[in-house]
């Protein structure tokens, strides 16, 4: 997941309802379903946490100081740009919805 992917996702950045049905249609069981969505909501959140660092790092200014404290405006927007987003949960239930995670159960499989 990039930054284009996050720009284009269609996940509500308030709270929705959702069919219970329509979420759990694909286990057969709400805890199972709930699992793999947090289970992926866990990891977009990572991915997110990973990028917003990195390019917080680009504008980092390094000083002996501890009274110096600098704003800088780029560093700010890209803040606020990652704040705007569809939280980790929301980007993981659209895509549990929209079958774009892969899953099994390893107790079936055996």
């Amino acid at each position: 997941m990039n930054m284009n992917d996050l720009k284009n996702s269609k996940a509500p950045v308030s709270t929705v309802t959702i069919n219970r049905n329509e979420f759990d249609k694909e286990t057969n069981n709400i805890y199972e379903a709930i699992s793999i969505a947090a289970k992926r909501a866990v990891q977009i959140n990572s991915e997110i946490k990973k990028e917003l660092l990195e390019k917080l790092e680009e504008f980092a200014t390094y000083s002996d100081s501890l009274e110096e404290v600098f704003e800088n405006k780029e560093q700010i927007e890209v803040s606020k740009f990652y704040e705007k987003l569809p939280k980790p949960h929301a980007l993981a239930v659209e895509e549990w919805l929209n079958e774009k995670i892969y899953h099994r159960n390893t107790d079936k499989d055996a």
